[in-house]
């Protein structure tokens, strides 16, 4: 079994009060706990810095974001049973490498860049119809499976490329059904060590008989720290890397 099969079942033992042998199964995700202690708010700075033959060539802007790798690392940490450390990284260091690393990762290039840009030239209904219809069973399935996943959120309508920033990265890490109600509670980089932080949708039947919500799925609401609304999300894929020591 490989380290996010071992993970998940000891989390899933966790909640059936059961663990493997006498040591303490670990707990779900929890930004309180498992989050970065610092916003995704770095200083202007290169993400990354590449060696040339005139010298030193910086790209990219870390004051842009770098939500995606916060994501990921964290979730490196807590497959990993480690704490993430509490300060934020200076550029450079090697926390701030990785995380900028797990960043590229986690676009996926080309395909997962694509996966935002299909998603901006959708209406919204159709947006909201793919989310409910492909994406939310397996995420679910995966939550249910003591499973924290990678979301890519869809957050501006446009043809524009030069837009495809605005998008957004979170971790969904528990849900709540109430009827056609959802309420996905996910880490937002953004907000930091937040525990309140959720997405909440309405979905056209109940997900649990198989059945799939018309295109008029309602819109969705969430209190994610971006300026923009949500329109639709989609799952990243993940694969856990060992993260640097404190």
């Amino acid at each position: 079994m490989n380290l996010m099969g071992q993970r998940a079942r000891a989390v899933r033992l966790a909640r059936t009060g059961t663990s493997p042998g006498s040591e303490p199964a670990p707990p779900g995700f929890l930004p309180s706990r498992h989050g970065f202690e610092f916003p995704n708010s770095w200083p202007a700075a290169p993400a990354i810095s590449i060696r040339t033959p005139a010298g030193r060539l910086g790209i990219g802007n870390a004051a842009l974001g770098l939500c995606g790798g916060m994501v990921f690392a964290a979730l490196d940490y807590w497959y990993a049973g480690q704490v993430p450390p509490a300060a934020q990284p200076a550029p450079g260091s090697p926390l701030y490498r990785f995380v900028v690393r797990r960043l590229i990762e986690s676009w996926h290039i080309p395909a997962g860049v694509a996966g935002y840009y299909r998603g901006m030239l959708s209406s919204d209904a159709r947006l909201a119809r793919r989310t409910g219809t492909e994406q939310w069973p397996r995420i679910r399935a995966l939550l249910d499976d003591g499973q924290p996943a990678p979301l890519g959120l869809v957050t501006v309508a446009s043809a524009s490329p030069l837009l495809l920033g605005l998008n957004h990265q979170v971790l969904a890490y528990g849900y709540s059904v109430r009827g056609q109600d959802v309420t996905l509670a996910v880490y937002d980089p953004n907000s930091g060590p937040d525990d309140s932080v959720v997405i909440r949708f309405r979905t056209g039947a109940a997900f649990p008989d198989g059945a799939a919500p018309p295109a008029s799925t309602s819109a969705f609401t969430h209190t994610i720290n971006v300026g923009w609304p949500v329109r639709g999300f989609f799952l990243t894929g993940y694969q856990p890397r060992r993260p640097p020591a404190g």
